[in-house]
């Protein structure tokens, strides 16, 4: 693609070089690399083999599209809050960003009935709508209670399921083939990494003593605490373990749709190379 030539052009050796030359250096190129990278991964799920797919991606594969899409849309936004310094907020993005790329990954190494499971378990609130609909809920006779359970029926019909469609994904509690998260991410990734990952930015959903006292508060000289009404500056080499996490996903998919070749193989281990680099830059360059 026309796109990404454009993006991987700048990168001579000299731009290279020049760039891991001092730590101000490093900082500046390793952000320009991570928006080239979203961008290049945006570009991938635009890619399709026409002979495979003439139009668009039917659903076992749009379900997998679908969380490609976001986790570059999250990356890109990611970025921009490195950009305006904003640590804080990076946490919460980079959860759901790690999800998607993760369950992708896992969904890729599964048969056709695996996926067809994820896409039913999204649907365990929307069943309970209508369950509310049916206990008589004040809430469906308003304009936006109407609104509502008529995209979830629109949904339900649209992928051919009824109330009763469900049995399964209630007996394993709403979990893809009844696994937690910890146990998808232990199957594509190594389990140790899981604590220090998806473990830690948990605490920025659910609002954590830690995340407070990282963030919001400051501790006095008493040992009392504080307001914290600043926002943290963000340190961008912190986005180098989300690529090793994310590079992945968009292989495989790529080798799903048939749209694999030298080119982007090449350009994917690329984009594997520099990040590697980066972290040995960073490595040698901080305490």
């Amino acid at each position: 693609m026309l796109e990404i030539q454009a993006i991987v052009s700048k990168y001579d050796l000299s731009y290279v070089r020049d760039g891991l030359t001092s730590l101000e250096a490093v900082n500046k190129f390793a952000l320009t690399f991570y928006k080239d990278t979203a961008e290049i991964y945006d570009c991938i799920t635009r890619v399709k083999n026409t002979e495979r797919n003439p139009t668009g991606f039917a659903l076992n594969d749009a379900a997998i599209l679908g969380l490609l899409v976001r986790t570059w849309k999250l990356l890109k936004e990611v970025i921009s809050y490195y950009e305006r310094g904003n640590a804080e907020i990076i946490g919460i993005l980079e959860r759901p960003l790690l999800e998607a790329a993760v369950v992708a990954r896992y969904l890729m190494t599964k048969d056709d009935s695996i996926i067809l499971d994820y896409r039913k378990c999204s649907y365990k609130d929307r069943l309970r709508i209508l369950r509310d609909l049916e206990s008589g809920s004040a809430f469906f006779e308003t304009k936006a209670g109407k609104r509502l359970i008529t995209s979830v029926r629109e949904k339900m019909a649209f992928e051919g399921f009824t109330k009763s469609d469900f049995s399964d994904q209630k007996n394993n509690r709403w979990r893809v083939q009844g696994k937690s998260f910890y146990d998808i991410f232990s199957e594509v990734e190594h389990e140790d990494f899981y604590a220090c990952t998806y473990g830690m930015m948990s605490e920025s959903i659910h609002g954590s003593w830690n995340e407070s006292m990282d963030w919001c508060l400051f501790k006095n000289e008493d040992g009392t605490f504080s307001t914290n009404p600043f926002s943290a500056p963000a340190d961008v080499r912190y986005v180098t373990p989300i690529l090793g996490f994310t590079n992945k996903a968009f292989v495989l998919w790529l080798k799903r749709i048939d749209a694999h070749d030298e080119n982007f193989e090449r350009l994917l281990r690329w984009v594997e190379r520099v990040n590697f680099a980066l972290y040995e830059k960073f490595d040698a360059l901080y305490d």
